[in-house]
This record gives structure tokens, C-alpha cells and sequence, in this order.
């Protein structure tokens, strides 16, 4: 009997998680990923709790706790550098926005691959053009390798994902929330600390992140114009978006002006349109989409990584239980979709209500702020928080004894 194969687009989170637990349940995983080299680069992301399980499932959890950027919680700055509010990690009232358990995007990354070394082919610098139904499989085509046939193709490929238009075509299904994000890593200067230091400034938010390589990152938001497309990658020159960051910034206080400077000199400047990823499906044949190509929930939720890491394993344990890979398919859809329409669900305004465009409209925001970090607040707060996990609550499957606990 043939071993079953999977070609999966993207070698980020849910690529290569999804890779791990197919090879457990016994498939052959090949990752094609159109840059050159692993990317280790981006912020800091959450694993919460199903998503910290199947981390455990793993046999990771170790690994991932022992690189964590030691992050203390999320403090907001005046334009004088003062402390508006402070929100420890793990507060109660649940308003802060740092996870108990946090981790570097590009640690996980290389974590997930380094587990996925000996069992998965990574091929880099390569990318799926086409996709053909052929027989019981799909005939994958490359833009540089040859064709070949796979039992199963997935979109792990992120929010812009190209492999997802081969699956699914018509309208858009990335919804813009009106703002845009620019993340970069910056020299660490003696005014930074271990907390997330949060200012905002008319048009937008600068802010500083902790981490474990001895670097700051930094992350500068902007609320788009009216004119401005809502969605999609800005079609700028990193030297064209330095420009109108520093337009928008220049002299708004606190440390604008050095992060701006620092932004000069870095190289790998990536900026992107806040959205969510509504599929109308997520499968089609032996087609599938999996984290953020299927369902970005943005990064304002919190449980991006966390919905890319459980996806990747229901899908894979669907499959195996079934052993069929259309049941399979249907399975994990089912499964999965009433919590992500949960977790994309957001508050009225967010994020644009923590954008503010005016001077008045920071001086409002700052006094909510001042008020939610009192104790009398923040003990209302917890008490209406109670576990604070009602996003996070999924009833995780188990899939047989290949589950390691």
C-alpha cells in the first residue's frame, strides 16, 4: 500500500505544524515556500489554550516556554513617557494583551521545522502555479520544479495567500478593518524595558516589544484614509511608506522620532492592511485551507497562531480518523468553523477606536485608558472577565494513542 502524500504552501506556523501531526498519522509532507530561506523574522505571537495543548501534545511545550521574550505585560505611554495604565501579563481583569504564553513568530517557526526535519521535504524558493484533479489526487505545477501528483494540497500560505485563488474563485474574502501595521526589528537602546510600551499618537499607535536576541520590535500603526483601499499588501517602496510614517509621526512625542530614525536602516521593512480571512469554504476536492489563509482573525484578536496551531491538527486528525481524505475535510471544516466565527467576532470599532485621528480623539482614548488601569476598575473587570478564556475555550479532539502526553 502507497504511502499518502501532502503538499502544503507556506513553511511559517500552520504549514509546518500540519506537516508534524500528517507525518505522525503516517503521510508523506512536502512544504514548498516561495522565499528564499525559512523567514524568522515578526513580532511576538500567543499560544492560548487549546492552541498551548496541541503545543503539548507535541511535545513542545518545553521548548517553546524556554524561549519566551519575557515580556512583562503592556504598559501605555503619555507623550511625555509617562505611564498611563499598566496591565501585567496574566492580569485578571483581562485587559491586558499579553498572553501567558508568548513566543517570537520566527522561534516557533524554527521549532515546528526543526520537528518536522527528518520526516518533511522543504523546498524553498519555489511556489504552486496550478493545481489538476488527477485521478484520486491533484496534479500540483511549479514555477521552477516539475509537476508531480500529491493525495492532498493545502493552503497554509497567510493571509495573502496565492495558493487560496486556486481553490476558490469570485469575490474577495479578506475584509479590511481600516488599518495598517508596520513591523520592524530595532536596535535596543537603555530606555527600553521588558514591557510592551504602547503610545498613541494622532493618526495612529507606535510601539515597543521585548524580546530574547538583544533587539526591540517595533510596531507602527496607521489609520487609513477614506481613499485608501481597506485590504491588500500597500503599494509602496519601503522608502515611500519611511516617508509617510514619518508624515504621520514626525514630532508626535514619547520616542516617535527615534523610532523613526531607526526604521532608516532596516532591511526587511514589512507593511500590511489589518484584515480578517472570511472562506465561504475551505475545501474543495483534495484541496484545503488551513490558518490564515483559511481564517485570519487578525492580529487585534490575539489568536491567530493559536487558530493556525489547532486547525493544523484537527485537519490532520480528521483525515486519519476517517481515513478518507474528502470526510476528512468535511470533518475539520465542521469542527472548526463555529469557534472561528467566534474569535473573528469583534467589538464594535476595533481596531480603528484604538486608532484615534485627531489630538481630541487621543485625549479621550487616554483618559479611558488612565481609567480602565485603576484598581477599582480593574477589580470590576475581573470580576466580569471570570476565567478570561472565553475565546480560547475548544473542545480539542484526541485522535488515538499517537497523541503524546
Amino acid at each position: 500500500m502507497s504511502v499518502p502524500s501532502a503538499l502544503i504552501a507556506g513553511a511559517s506556523i500552520a504549514g509546518p505544524a500540519l506537516a508534524y501531526w500528517l507525518n505522525r498519522f503516517g503521510w508523506r509532507t512536502t512544504v514548498v515556500e516561495r522565499a528564499p530561506a525559512l523567514r524568522t523574522g515578526g513580532q511576538n505571537v500567543d499560544l492560548k489554550g487549546a492552541g498551548l495543548e496541541v503545543i503539548r501534545r507535541m511535545g513542545l511545550e518545553e521548548q517553546v516556554r524556554a524561549v519566551h521574550p519575557g515580556e512583562l505585560g503592556v504598559e501605555f505611554i503619555g507623550s511625555r513617557g509617562q505611564v498611563l495604565a499598566r496591565f501585567p501579563a496574566g492580569d485578571p481583569s483581562g485587559l491586558s494583551v499579553t498572553a501567558e504564553v508568548e513566543i517570537l513568530r520566527g522561534d516557533l517557526a524554527e521549532l515546528l521545522v526543526a520537528a518536522t526535519s527528518d520526516s518533511t521535504e522543504y523546498r524553498f524558493e519555489d511556489r504552486i502555479t496550478a493545481v489538476t484533479p488527477e485521478g484520486d489526487g491533484v496534479l500540483a505545477s511549479f514555477e521552477h520544479a516539475s509537476a508531480e501528483r500529491f493525495d492532498l494540497v493545502v493552503a497554509a500560505d497567510g493571509i495573502g495567500s496565492s495558493t487560496r485563488r486556486l481553490l476558490l474563485s469570485g469575490g474577495s474574502v479578506v475584509h479590511g478593518l481600516g488599518v495598517e501595521a508596520t513591523w520592524a526589528t530595532i536596535p535596543r537602546t537603555e530606555t527600553d524595558t521588558d514591557w510592551w510600551r504602547w503610545f498613541n499618537a494622532p493618526g495612529g499607535t507606535i510601539s515597543l516589544r521585548p524580546d530574547r536576541h538583544g533587539t526591540t520590535r517595533a510596531i507602527v500603526t496607521r489609520t487609513l484614509t477614506r481613499a485608501e483601499k481597506p485590504m491588500g499588501s500597500p503599494q509602496r517602496t519601503p522608502d515611500q511608506q519611511r516617508a509617510l510614517l514619518r508624515r504621520t509621526f514626525a514630532g508626535a512625542g514619547w520616542e516617535a522620532d527615534r523610532v523613526l530614525d531607526a526604521l532608516d536602516d532596516v532591511e526587511d521593512l514589512y507593511t500590511e492592511s489589518l484584515g480578517q480571512v472570511h472562506a465561504p469554504r475551505w475545501s474543495q476536492g483534495r484541496l484545503v485551507l488551513v490558518g490564515d489563509a483559511a481564517y485570519c482573525p487578525s492580529p487585534v484578536t490575539g489568536m491567530g497562531t493559536t487558530l493556525a496551531i489547532v486547525g493544523a491538527y484537527v485537519l490532520a486528525g480528521e483525515i486519519a480518523a476517517y481515513g478518507a481524505v474528502k470526510d476528512g475535510l468535511a470533518a475539520y471544516e465542521r469542527i472548526m468553523r463555529p469557534w472561528v466565527e467566534q474569535v473573528q467576532k469583534l467589538p464594535p470599532g476595533v481596531p480603528r477606536i484604538a486608532n484615534p485621528t485627531s489630538r481630541a480623539g487621543v485625549a479621550v482614548l487616554q483618559a479611558a485608558i488612565r481609567t480602565a488601569g485603576t484598581p477599582f476598575v480593574r477589580g470590576i473587570a475581573s470580576r466580569l472577565n471570570g476565567d478570561g478564556k472565553s475565546n480560547t475555550q475548544f473542545d480539542l479532539p484526541t485522535y488515538g494513542p499517537l497523541d503524546s502526553r
